[in-house]
């Protein structure tokens, strides 16, 4: 049927519109499309190449070189070596347990070592690298980058990780370092980013624990560029981090490892100070152990083996073994006496070998007494009856005082771990934790150094220093950091008088030089040399009636760890002290015959700078010394300034 005009024009006006209206439509969405573009091209264009980037490149943090510790002239104590390891990062892996099992046909991995990189490849995010082994060898290493490309993920790195060349020399003073553990980040308020990279290593113990902020310094970065399968194609860019301070220690290697071997086979301490400034040149705690077994990853069977040795070889007995100090503890009672005005030069005690006090009987190490002692010979001869009497003239707070003044039941402020304050007891301190009042049979215990009183190796070493100078000398283990010394401030005056000191020296004195004093076969013969010590012995355990009737009257018949603690302080030369010393010999049995002969090797050696001159011993002990020192020798590490072994 033919339309009407009318029609045709109304079809032509509705085609019309419609064709405007999809028209106006596809310009509108062309125009849109036109503007998003050109706001992505130019104004977003810099977000949407990074976010193209971060496709194909990853951001790594670089560890930093942690810094050296050195001994006072250089010798280097704790250092870095060169480690190669391999690591795995989860987003570039895939299959995580694929690429393990194809790792262990080119690594020798055990299934511990598996089961740790699993863990830690899962606690962590999937982009941060996690160590699966080290301390590889260049030929595994090798091997790992031949087949890299069936090991998505997986890229050999070289780094450095500690290592101390002195090895049980310097075991507890330095510590060591490990992985970072949860509970070591726990303790920061805000960790350090570094410390979130699995098996990144801090100080646990000692002066790397100290001074972990000093020696550990500030990562670097790196950008690297990874394939689809996440193999490393080239890096980009790198900023290397801040390496670690360096730390230079107080002490003297070469004289740590001649107190490290006098001290063999001995459950043992010995501290040497300088007497003047307070810097310590040894503290040396026997047995050692191997700081390097922890670094690595120690064994059950080698932790169990240092746990279960009966000489305790991972306790620092120079700062955290406290005992009674016996009679080198006198000298502060005499001071006492002397300082209250109860005594003189003069004065004589008669000593008829015990004393009746409150109905018990307090015995003097010598049976059959003593006879009239003054200070001095009282010292020389450690009469114990004399320092009785003098207890019950002064009382304890006196001698607790004076105690106190001469630096013991004092924590010093050093970087080694659980430094002990020892104990100076108090009428206040027995109710208190014993909930008794304090008797006079106390105070005369103390007074020899008995009872509740207690002390380190350290502290005898600072009190020794300061009955040698009469000043209030501190110990000082770090010498310097990042280059700068530390500053040492100058000890005050004790404001003992002078006179009393000259009476108690010249009684240590007469104890090593004269023929009577305790400690006289352990004298030095050549006058540059010559020490002024004081002996001790600290009751364990007390023989029993019932053992006695067994026949067991000596210290020797004593199983071990039932025996005497064997003490012995010295200062050197006698007269004009440049170094203090303390011995400690755990279960040696006496003084005189176990503590005294270490201390005067170690004197020697100190003042020598090396091995003891045969001419400062009395000549009918020569032939057993130099057989002595001949296998003490064999014992020495010869040593450069890097601290390599060069035997």
């Amino acid at each position: 049927m033919k339309r009407s005009p009318k029609e045709e024009t109304d079809s032509a006006r509705l085609i019309t519109r419609r064709m405007l209206v999809l028209g106006g439509l596809k310009l509108g969405a062309m125009g849109a499309l036109v503007w998003r573009m050109q706001d992505m091209q130019l104004r977003q264009s810099d977000q949407f190449r990074l976010l193209a980037e971060e496709n194909r490149i990853n951001m790594r943090l670089i560890p930093p070189t942690r810094g050296l510790i050195h001994d006072r002239n250089g010798v280097l104590i704790a250092g870095n070596e060169q480690n190669y390891r391999i690591v795995i990062v989860r987003e570039d892996a895939g299959d995580v347990d694929m690429v393990f099992d194809r790792l262990r046909k080119l690594v020798d991995l055990s299934d511990e070592d598996i089961a740790r990189a699993r863990r830690d490849v899962m606690r962590n995010r999937p982009f941060v690298p996690v160590t699966v082994a080290e301390r590889l060898s260049w030929e595994e290493v090798a091997r790992v980058a031949a087949n890299a490309p069936a090991l998505p993920g997986i890229t050999p790195e070289v780094g450095l990780s500690r290592h101390y060349p002195l090895f049980e020399d310097m075991s507890h003073v330095v510590g060591y370092v490990g992985p970072v553990s949860e509970r070591d980040l726990e303790a920061l308020e805000v960790p350090d980013p570094v410390l979130q990279i699995p098996r990144f290593q801090i100080g646990k113990i000692g002066v790397e624990r100290a001074h972990e902020d000093n020696l550990r310094g500030s990562a670097g970065s790196r950008r690297i560029e990874v394939n689809a399968v996440g193999r490393v194609m080239r890096e980009l860019d790198r900023v290397e981090g801040t390496p670690g301070q360096n730390v230079q220690l107080t002490l003297d290697a070469r004289l740590q490892n001649f107190v490290q071997a006098r001290l063999h086979g001995e459950s043992a301490a010995v501290v040497v100070m300088d007497a003047a400034s307070g810097d310590l040149l040894a503290i040396s705690s026997s047995p050692g152990f191997d700081p390097n077994l922890f670094v690595r990853g120690i064994s059950v069977p080698d932790y169990r083996a240092l746990l279960e040795d009966p000489y305790r070889p991972l306790a620092d007995k120079t700062v955290q073994g406290m005992y009674p100090p016996g009679s080198t503890f006198k000298m502060v009672t005499a001071l006492a006496a002397l300082d209250a005005g109860e005594t003189n030069a003069n004065e004589r005690v008669f000593c008829p070998g015990h004393m009746d006090i409150s109905g018990h009987r307090f015995h003097c190490w010598r049976r059959g007494g003593h006879g009239r002692m003054n200070l001095v010979s009282a010292l020389s001869e450690s009469c114990d009856v004399y320092f009785y009497e003098m207890a019950l003239r002064v009382g304890i707070d006196r001698i607790n005082a004076m105690s106190e003044r001469l630096g013991l039941g004092i924590r010093y402020d050093l970087p080694m771990s659980a430094v002990a304050s020892g104990l100076n007891p108090t009428r206040e301190w027995k109710q208190a934790r014993r909930g008794q009042a304090w008797l006079v049979g106390d105070t005369v215990n103390a007074s020899i150094g008995q009872g509740f009183v207690l002390t380190t190796p350290l502290q005898l070493a600072v009190m020794t220093a300061r009955l040698a100078t009469n000043r209030a000398i501190l110990p000082r283990l770090v010498r310097a950091v990042g280059g700068e010394e530390l500053a040492n401030a100058e000890a005050m005056s004790l404001d003992l008088r002078p006179e009393w000191l000259a009476l108690i020296r010249r009684g240590m004195a007469e104890c090593t030089n004269h023929a009577r004093g305790t400690a006289y076969s352990s004298r030095i013969v050549t006058a540059e040399h010559r020490h002024a010590g004081k002996t001790g012995t600290s009751q364990v355990f007390s023989i029993t009636r019932a053992e006695r009737e067994a026949g067991i009257r000596r210290q020797e018949d004593l199983p071990w760890n039932r025996r005497n603690h064997a003490l012995f302080v010295a200062f050197a030369p006698e007269d004009a002290p440049r170094i203090a010393v303390s011995v400690v010999v755990e279960h040696g049995g006496g003084g005189s015959s176990a503590a005294a002969p270490i201390g005067r090797d170690v004197v020697l050696a100190a003042l020598n700078d090396g091995m003891p001159p045969l001419s400062a011993y009395p000549a009918p002990q020569r032939n057993r010394i130099e057989t002595q020192m001949r296998e003490l020798s064999a014992r020495l590490r010869p040593l450069d300034r890097d601290g390599v072994d060069q035997a």
